[in-house]
């Protein structure tokens, strides 16, 4: 009990910090503000600009009464065509008096009195994507503004880009408008900042500059509801899956669970890939009409567990790529075999991408993150089950087309004792006489 109230107290973000900045960046650390890959609901897959106060509302007061609340999914988050065509005579942004006529403060407080957060969408660029007004030139108005309306989190796209002649700064300049306009205005309200959500589609590897600016950065152009859209955003984040940990984030994308022709099985493979990659989980489909399983999904706790981590915030990455040979891109077949690190244990996850059942299997220290000589014992984490115990190998029988196997292993002591061979990987495997055994 002393163990577990002094994790509370220690995750909890301290009362009237000044704000902790580390060099070069914009991030404020003295709050759990995106420590961890944040989750919620985003109006954009499921009404596109079919949005207004009602349809906001009721997605919130669902999440609510379905249980993704409890679950984990905090953002309610408005997206684009919220706004009046052209700004005030003061400047600031409009919201619409025909889809918001009670003014987004009114939107917020809503959505605050049910013990969720609000989200909102503006444009680095001279528009947004769907031609409302964008904030270049006028970040840190905005971000004032996002601020009385009472928004927690700021997604921000890429359309709409000045000539180079004008805006004389590349990709990184652009959003660094944006990231220091919201920590000026926090610090000068001294308010919590404004988690900041950057969207610009994988350009210019923002793995290796983004957490500098923001909380999480897409890594990829937009996702479908289809298995060969899932398949190739997978591959291309496979190689830069190292990138995220606390407080930055790849961002696969939005969620499309529930969404197009996806199967039951692609749906949960989806999902199980976002969540141990540590990418924002973001629902995107009509929750009023929402199955069974698309609930079931979006609401495993065991896998969302692993995403929301707060002792290890790095992701899954490949350890076997199984079909190909290693380190292959391939968009339709992406790494199948994938471990990380967690609280718990060991995490793998498997993925048939095959259009046939396959039995799927690994040598256990394949991954770096299992010792040699020891036994684990396995939880699936789709089935709920304690699935005994593995000594050197695993093997998932008859994974489903496109299905995917989520496991925790956890060490259980030594192997048995006689386990041959001597060494489960052979490579350069000796005796203390230096006998090989590999030869």
């Amino acid at each position: 009990m002393l163990a577990m109230g002094f994790l509370l107290w220690f995750f909890q973000p301290p009362p009237h910090v000044k704000p902790v900045f580390e060099e070069d960046t914009y991030v404020d650390k003295s709050t759990n503000i995106g420590r961890l890959p944040f989750m919620g609901y985003n109006t954009w897959n499921a009404y596109a600009c079919n949005i207004n106060e009602t349809v906001v509302l009721q997605s919130a007061q669902l999440m609510k009464s379905l249980g993704l609340a409890d679950a984990g999914y905090q953002y309610v988050g408005i997206d684009d065509c919220y706004s009046e065509k052209q700004r005030s005579s003061d400047g600031d942004i409009v919201a619409s008096k025909e889809r918001f006529p009670s003014g987004m403060k009114k939107v917020t407080d809503e959505i605050h009195s049910l013990g969720l957060k609000a989200g909102i969408y503006s444009d680095s660029g001279w528009f947004t994507c769907q031609l409302y007004p964008g904030s270049y030139g006028n970040e840190e108005r905005d971000a004032k503004l996002f601020q009385e309306w009472g928004f927690d989190l700021l997604k921000y796209d890429n359309c709409a880009i000045p000539f180079d002649s004008v805006i004389k700064e590349g990709m990184v300049g652009k959003f660094t408008r944006m990231a220091k306009a919201l920590a000026k205005v926090a610090q000068d309200a001294g308010k919590p900042q404004i988690l900041f959500s950057i969207c610009q589609w994988g350009r210019e590897e923002p793995w290796l500059w983004a957490r500098r600016l923001g909380h999480s950065w897409r890594t990829t152009d937009d996702i479908n509801p289809s298995w060969g859209s899932i398949t190739d955003l997978l591959n291309r984040n496979s190689f830069y899956a190292w990138a995220s940990d606390f407080y930055g984030h790849n961002d696969m994308d939005m969620l499309e669970v529930g969404n197009g022709q996806l199967t039951y099985d692609e749906a949960k493979s989806h999902f199980t890939a976002w969540a141990l990659m540590k990418s924002p989980l973001v629902i995107g489909t009509h929750l009023q009409g929402a199955s069974q399983e698309t609930l079931e999904i979006l609401k495993n706790k065991e896998i969302i567990a692993i995403n929301q981590d707060p002792v290890v915030g790095t992701s899954i990455t490949p350890f076997r790529w199984g079909i190909n040979q290693d380190w292959t891109w391939n968009w339709t077949h992406p790494a199948q075999y994938w471990s990380g690190k967690s609280q718990n244990g060991t995490v793998f996850m498997l993925l048939n991408t095959l259009d046939k059942p396959a039995d799927m299997t690994f040598t256990l220290t394949e991954s770096p993150w299992i010792r040699a000589g020891r036994q684990y014992s396995v939880r699936d984490l789709w089935a709920h089950t304690e699935n005994g115990t593995a000594v050197r190998n695993f093997t998932a029988h008859a994974v489903p087309p496109h299905g995917v196997v989520a496991l925790l292993l956890k060490d259980a002591g030594d192997e048995p004792e006689g386990t041959e061979p001597p060494c489960a990987r052979p490579e350069w495997c000796m005796k203390e006489d230096g006998t090989r055994i590999d030869q």
